[in-house]
């Protein structure tokens, strides 16, 4: 279970207070740009209808875009706070979001396959469009997490999956339609930009009705602080009552998703602010979460525009908000009290053989024919061909299964390593934040470094990958690496990832395609030579893993017993760590930060009853270059002349074994 510390003693800040800063803070900023804009500090900059009687463009520029963009920003984030004040009360979850549950992810892909596929339903109404999306997304993390009663991780967990895979699902119609949809990348990426009322005219009535819905669920929804059964004794209708607080959560995410985009975090921050400054009462929460969010949402946007004359390229508001959330939902977890699982306690659970030699060298032997079918058999010319020998099986096909391949064992490997270390079944690079740390690091270096290089980009990777172990060490060594903290801290490094690929992606660079086909995984790009040496990498870093073998097979067993032993403790877990960051930096810049081999390797591997560390690792690394070799044969034939990029179908595959895993927790 979840819940937040208790407050110190002597607490000074308070909701009120908190907020009048930020008023404060917010008044200063709007007279500095006004300044800037009109000349001087006239009355006629503060109030629009004498902007509009003035006449001049620049007093008309106030009127019409600089004031609604602020009132849209003001109604946007008290809206996402008020959706998150609702959505963590009825999950008993101060982690719970429209950003962590999925729902604006789904509001934003079904808005972006309505304006590909159905552009009518778009005239109908957006906001019903973006509704329809996030209930779908919700719907989908509640048949995930209900066995587990809602668990609070199991729902957070659930919500990171579900944003992943729709993630995977809306780069596949970006990668197709990148000239279509790239003014809705800007927008997607959480736009204020305004030209008119009509957005924030749109935007205050349902605000309104949110909050009078909320209001008159006031009462009830305090029943959900005590447990069901109590509820149930008071004559509540939980279901009842979890689906109205719910359907209002995401009517408001899908409404204003619908007009301004993803604003990332302000649901998330906004309600945790309020209780941290001591809102503990849910009525005060609902008053208070939205006057922060709103608050903070309008600060966060006045500061980019006042930055944005020195700033190389457009920096959406929502990509800002999540690059801004992302360290304060990083430093809110320590301040969560989590209740640690047993260890081990899943452990009895998977399946043991005894002869662990002959099922690998059975898996050993299975890989040949499937690198030959995949190489050998496809596309060619526009016609379906069974055993091609022509030119393009070496010139083309050949590099890429090898750079698949060796991409497979890579994560896979460093997906065993972490699930071992951590004791954590769920755990890998992808979810644990290191693939979200080496894309940080790789897109910051293609956009900065002009001409960048191949080992340039290797060692930014691995830089990554460091950087965001640092982060789960700083943040989890005093908690004794906690599961529930360790997935936790990976959202906050992935949210982070993701608002610095929606700032690259919504940009002008003209590498934007290439940027866009990286992300996705694909291996089009791949060389006969950097095949190679991925290869070669991956078959010497699983060989030369297998010498961490012992430690990996004593340190799930706990430090104490590691210890007595004679394994290094901090030592051991800083090796292992250290060679997974290395591991998932060069598999990164192969195939992309989106793959779900890391966890789906290691899973498949357990239950085909490899459970010593030795041949877990190397039953481990066969399947993950079995699953990348099919997935880039897959890609490559599925809608042949154009390709699905190998990291996409590997996510989609991985990202549905992940919910089905979800789902029999």
């Amino acid at each position: 279970m979840i819940n937040e510390e208790s407050p110190g003693e002597g607490r000074v800040a308070s909701p009120a207070r908190a907020s009048v800063l930020l008023l404060v803070i917010l008044l200063a900023l709007m007279g500095w740009e006004l300044h800037g804009m009109t000349g001087g500090f006239a009355l006629v900059g503060w109030f629009p209808w004498l902007d509009a009687q003035g006449g001049g463009d620049q007093d008309w520029r106030i009127a019409l875009t600089w004031w609604p963009r602020l009132a849209t920003a003001l109604i946007a984030g008290a809206g996402l706070a008020l959706a998150g004040v609702l959505m963590q009360q009825v999950l008993r979850n101060p982690l719970a979001s429209p950003t962590t549950l999925g729902v604006a992810g789904g509001a934003n892909l079904a808005l972006m396959a309505a304006s590909l596929f159905a552009p009518a339903l778009m005239r109908i109404g957006p906001e019903w469009v973006a509704l329809a999306g996030g209930a779908v997304a919700m719907g989908l993390v509640f048949i995930l997490s209900w066995r587990q009663a809602l668990s609070p991780l199991v729902v957070v967990l659930a919500g990171l999956v579900v944003n992943l895979y729709l993630g995977a699902v809306a780069m596949v119609l970006l990668l197709f339609n990148q000239e279509t949809l790239q003014g809705l990348l800007i927008w997607g990426a959480g736009s204020l930009a305004q030209d008119g009322w009509q957005d924030a005219a749109f935007l205050w009535p349902r605000l309104l009705a949110g909050l009078m819905i909320a209001a008159l669920l006031l009462r009830p929804l305090r029943v959900l602080e005590l447990d069901d059964a109590s509820g149930r004794s008071l004559g509540v209708n939980l279901a009842g009552l979890r689906l109205a607080a719910l359907a209002t959560a995401v009517f408001l995410t899908g409404t204003v998703v619908s007009v301004v985009g993803l604003i990332g975090f302000i649901g998330l921050a906004a309600p945790n602010i309020a209780r941290l400054l001591g809102a503990k009462r849910l009525g005060s929460r609902l008053v208070w979460a939205p006057v922060i969010g709103a608050l903070l949402l309008a600060v966060t946007d006045l500061l980019l525009q006042s930055v944005d004359a020195w700033l190389p390229t457009l920096i959406p508001t929502g990509a800002m908000t999540a690059a801004l959330g992302a360290p304060l939902l990083l430093w809110l977890i320590p301040r969560l009290r989590l209740e640690a699982t047993a260890p081990g306690s899943g452990e009895t659970r998977w399946p043991r053989t005894d002869r662990p030699r002959r099922r690998l060298t059975w898996m050993a032997v299975a890989l040949l024919p499937v690198a030959l079918a995949a190489l050998f058999s496809g596309h060619v010319a526009g016609e379906w061909d069974w055993w091609s020998g022509t030119a393009p099986v070496w010139e083309w096909r050949l590099p890429r299964l090898l750079a698949a391949a060796g991409a497979g064992v890579l994560l896979a490997v460093a997906g065993t390593a972490l699930q071992r270390l951590t004791g954590n079944p769920m755990a890998s690079p992808e979810v644990l934040g290191i693939s979200g740390g080496v894309t940080i690091f790789l897109l910051l270096g293609i956009v900065l470094i002009p001409g960048v290089s191949l080992p340039l980009l290797l060692l930014l990777g691995v830089a990554g990958g460091l950087a965001a172990l640092t982060v789960l060490i700083a943040l989890n060594a005093r908690s004794g690496f906690l599961p529930e903290r360790l997935l936790l801290t990976g959202v906050a490094i992935t949210a982070l990832a993701e608002a610095v690929r929606a700032v690259v992606l919504a940009g002008s660079d003209p590498r934007g395609q290439q940027i866009v086909a990286w992300l996705s995984g694909s291996t089009y790009f791949v060389g006969t030579g950097q095949a190679i040496a991925v290869l070669c990498f991956g078959a010497i870093a699983a060989g030369g893993v297998l010498l961490l073998s012992r430690w990996l097979d004593l340190l799930p067993l706990g430090a104490p017993i590691s210890r007595a032993l004679g394994v290094p403790i901090a030592g051991g877990r800083l090796a292992v760590l250290g060679v997974s960051a290395v591991f998932t930096a060069a598999a990164t810049l192969v195939i992309g930060p989106l793959s779900f081999v890391g966890l789906l390797a290691p899973h498949m591997a357990r239950l085909l009853g490899l459970s010593r560390a030795r041949d877990h690792l190397i039953g481990a690394a066969l399947i993950g270059a079995v699953l990348m070799i099919l997935a880039d044969w897959i890609g490559r034939q599925i809608q042949f002349p154009n390709e699905i990029p190998a990291g996409l179908v590997a996510s989609l595959i991985g990202g549905t074994y992940f919910l089905w895993a979800l789902r029999r927790l």
